[in-house]
């Protein structure tokens, strides 16, 4: 479940990703001497240096612009790769499914620490590097294999709102036919605008169900902008508000539809549940390692990130008109009802042709391009701020150059109300 503002949430393409450092027999180097590195060597810039998009989307429903190619943002459309340079500063043991070859980061590992992860972001003030923010990521390939793995990535974590599209699959195979922005809101962590919050009424009333039936707590938007104009209207906290509210609809929905106990829709044990269960392990690739309860009451299933970007992977590869397949098709048709308005989820699905993207609480992210290349992270103490510049990196890695990208990197230090740093990748 995404965070709220009160508790601070196709084909391959030839030649599409860029050398990764540490691949045998490839020496990378790189021309930007902004970014982070260790002594003598230079990270490279995930981002074309383009503008940044405007702050407004697309409207709902209509494609926007690619940030690579000026095409309509159609799904199952590969974006247009851009070319970067990487580091080359030392090599850590690759991933499972990467035998013998090495990968690099930024950042190196701490000497004699098993089970420290590297440095993913720096946070640099008046040129004084302050804090850092470890994690773990990884990267495929179109092909499914890992392309970059840095810190373990194949350790389980709870991929918090990230497992929404598996959960929003599962709602579909149980029966419920849902399509358009209403399947994108039951897959959604949405901001609590007013859009989101009258499709969610909507849909308590077609199914005959009623907002004191969700058992996710009251809460305020997620969007810091809408909380405010929310609040001095002289709004409360409400369930339909909270950010999952799309995906309890959902769920109490098709549990009504097939005769299901709504009362306890949330119980691990619930059929309904258990059929999400099988599909998290199903597009993931491998056994559910533990089952947690999330900040919205529902089950959340721990898989590794390798785990996660393979099940992004295979929504963007599934069979037209599947389960998979239709969520994939709704998030990335309609994702303003994904996100927001003003939600980096939305920019990339909005900006990038094809693009699937989902964001976790406790900094999670998992992103995939239409022609499977795939990605996902974890920052270690859920740092939010380090999610941005992270995202633009690893989206730079695999190849992707558009104006979204340049301005989810953008992660500004302030001072005395002036720019004095920044928040940067650091691999």
């Amino acid at each position: 479940m995404s965070v709220a503002p009160s508790t601070p949430e196709g084909s391959p393409v030839p030649d599409a990703t860029p050398d990764i450092p540490g691949a045998t027999g490839i020496s990378s180097t790189s021309g930007n001497p902004d970014s982070p590195g260790t002594s003598g060597t230079h990270a490279a810039s995930s981002t074309s240096g383009s503008p940044a998009a405007s702050g407004t989307p697309a409207a709902s429903g209509t494609p926007g612009a690619s940030g690579t190619s000026g095409s309509p943002a159609t799904p199952g459309t590969p974006a247009t790769p851009g070319i970067s340079g990487n580091p080359a500063t030392f090599s850590t043991p690759s991933a499972a499914g990467a035998s013998g070859t090495t990968r690099t980061s930024g950042v190196a590992p701490v000497p004699g620490a098993p089970g420290v992860h590297p440095v993913l972001a720096e946070v640099v003030r008046s040129g004084f590097t302050e804090g850092h923010h470890r994690g773990s990521l990884v990267l495929l390939a179109a092909d499914g294999t890992v392309e970059l793995a840095l810190g373990e990535v194949t350790a389980p974590v709870f991929p918090r709102s990230s497992n929404k599209p598996m959960q929003a699959a599962g709602v579909l195979r149980a029966g419920l036919d849902l399509a358009g922005e209403r399947l994108a809101l039951a897959a959604a962590s949405h901001s609590g605008e007013i859009f989101h919050r009258d499709l969610v009424q909507k849909m308590l009333v077609e199914h005959g169900l009623t907002a004191g039936q969700l058992q996710c707590p009251a809460d305020l938007p997620l969007d810091p902008v809408e909380a405010e104009t929310y609040l001095a209207s002289g709004a409360v906290r409400d369930r339909i508000t909270m950010n999952c509210s799309g995906k309890h609809t959902a769920m109490l929905a098709v549990c009504a539809q097939r005769g299901w106990p709504t009362e306890s829709y949330l119980d691990p044990g619930h059929p309904l549940q258990q059929l999400i269960h099988s599909v998290v392990e199903e597009n993931a690739g491998e056994t559910v390692a533990a089952v947690g309860t999330d900040g919205c009451g529902a089950p959340l299933m721990a898989i590794t990130l390798t785990g996660l970007a393979r099940a992004f992977r295979s929504f963007v590869l599934a069979t037209p008109g599947s389960a998979e397949r239709r969520v994939a098709d709704a998030m990335r048709t309609h994702p303003e009802y994904v996100a927001g308005t003003r939600r980096p989820d939305t920019w990339l699905m909005r900006e990038i042709p094809g693009a699937l993207s989902k964001m976790g609480a406790e900094a999670v992210q998992a992103v995939a391009l239409p022609d499977g290349r795939a990605l996902a992270f974890k920052i270690d103490d859920g740092g939010g701020r380090a999610l941005g510049p992270v995202l633009a990196r690893a989206l730079g890695l695999l190849g992707v150059d558009a104006p979204a990208v340049t301005r989810i990197g953008a992660a500004p230090l302030l001072g005395g109300g002036r720019e004095v740093g920044e928040i940067r990748a650091a691999f």
